[in-house]
Formats: C-alpha cells, structure tokens, sequence
C-alpha cells in the first residue's frame, strides 16, 4: 500500500466498499480477485485488504483462496430491513391520497387460500356507501377485484383446482359461476393489470383493483376502490395503478428488474 492510499479519507474508503459489493451482486458465482480488481479499478492488494475485513465481519464470503461471494451478514441484515417493511404501513399514507381523490373507499387486501382478508381500509360517511365489509372480513377469490388479480398469477392448473374446491358459488345475478367466463376475466386481468368486480360481490358496489408487489416480484396484496355502481370512475384506474406502483416501490419492487409481473 503506497502512503497515498494510507491516507484515504474514510469516504473514499466506504466508496471502495460500495463498488466492491456491487461487483460481487452482479454474479451469481465466486469472482476472482483478478476480475474484481479488473472491474473496480482498485489496485489487486487494495481489493485483498479490503475484501479479507469483509470477510472478517460475514459480509463477504471466501469459498476458496483468491476468489469472493456475498456473505450471509448481508442476507441477515435484508430480512431485517423486509420484516420492517409492513405493508399496511406502507399503504396507509398512499391509501388515503387515494381517497381525497375518489372520496371512495379505499381497501388493502391480501390472499388467505381461497379467500382474500381485508386488513385496512381507508372511507369516510361521505362516500354515500354503507361499508359492509370491515377490516378482517373475507370474501371468495372469484367475486372479488382483488382476488382476481391473484387467481391471474395462478397457473391454469391452479385456477380449475379453486374452481373444483369452491364450486365457483355466487353471491348475486352478476357473479361469474363458470369457468369459461372465469378464464377469460382473468385474462383481461392480466393484460390491463386491473381487475374488476361489476356487482359480483354485492349489488350496488362495484370495485377495481391494482397489485401490490415485493422486492422479489411477488404479489403480495391488492389496493382497490369500491363505490355504488353509478359513480365507480373509470378515469380512477390510471391513479389506482400508480398508487400501487408507489406501494409497491416502498416494499422494494424495482419495475427494471422484474419487467412484468408473474403469471
């Protein structure tokens, strides 16, 4: 080491580091010290210094002499950054931008087997709806705006098992009871990204519905609004779809790296 680099400014020391953990995130396989060096610019023995008190605190993994991996102490840390990342957290704030807007209810609502579970929900008395279904309520897959975005992610084979299970049971005069139907729905669903309910669930009430996903691309819940009939806007799709992209964004979901969603 040259007395140069004796006295880096702890910055640029940190700066090393940063680009030192890129190159490994970039690999799936151990890296040489040559390659990494090659790829930083760092000179091969800063890269060793560097690399080996990695190393010494997990961050860094040393499968074999000369070559490096990213440790276990980072996967340890991500879990802790995820578990904090709660999704009604998330939404809440975004959820009730949303309902300036539509002065609609606003609900969140995650996937439990065959049923989705509302876990918050964001009204007011002005929307002019009776809110039936409270925080904690369910409903079936296939009624739902919300459940349909899930049963769209499912493979075909998984969509004909719910259909066998639940016998595709409706609640009203609108509520789709086949399977043809059903198939085409959720293909509609994939190629707008929005689902709908049109008086599936409860006559008088219709919804539409956006995905909510994680840093590994999964869907994780559905934002959707619900109104009477008469008033569910459809210009409100655009804005749905952005609020859930900006929840989605706060979990971790990166649109540049999972280009489209899982079906």
């Amino acid at each position: 080491m040259t007395k140069k680099e004796g006295s880096t400014p702890t910055i640029q020391v940190l700066e090393r580091v940063f680009s030192l953990l890129d190159v490994l995130a970039t690999h799936q396989d151990p890296v040489s010290l040559k390659q990494i060096s090659e790829h930083t610019g760092l000179h091969p023995s800063t890269a060793h210094r560097i690399l080996n008190d990695l190393a010494a605190g997990r961050f860094v993994d040393r499968p074999e002499a000369g070559s490096y991996r990213l440790g276990m102490r980072l996967l340890e840390l991500g879990n802790l950054v995820k578990a904090r990342l709660d999704v009604r957290d998330a939404a809440l704030g975004p959820m009730r931008e949303l309902h300036k807007l539509t002065h609609q209810p606003v609900n969140l609502s995650v996937r439990q087997g065959d049923e989705i579970v509302y876990i918050e929900r964001t009204y007011s008395e002005r929307s002019g709806m009776q809110v039936v279904r409270a925080v904690g309520g369910r409903a079936p897959l296939h009624l739902t705006s919300v459940g349909k975005l899930f049963l769209a992610h499912d493979d075909p084979q998984r969509v004909r098992s719910y259909a066998t299970r639940t016998g595709l049971a409706g609640h009203t005069r609108n509520s789709i009871t086949e399977m043809g139907p059903l198939e085409r729905e959720l293909a509609r669903v994939r190629q707008t990204e929005v689902a709908r309910d049109n008086e599936e669930l409860e006559l008088g009430v219709r919804c539409m519905a956006a995905g909510i996903y994680d840093d590994q691309g999964k869907l994780i819940a559905g934002l959707s609004i619900s109104a009477p009939a008469d008033r569910l806007e459809e210009a409100w799709s655009q804005r749905l779809h952005e609020t859930a992209a900006q929840i989605s964004t706060a979990l971790g979901f990166r649109a540049d790296r999972h280009e489209a969603p899982e079906h």
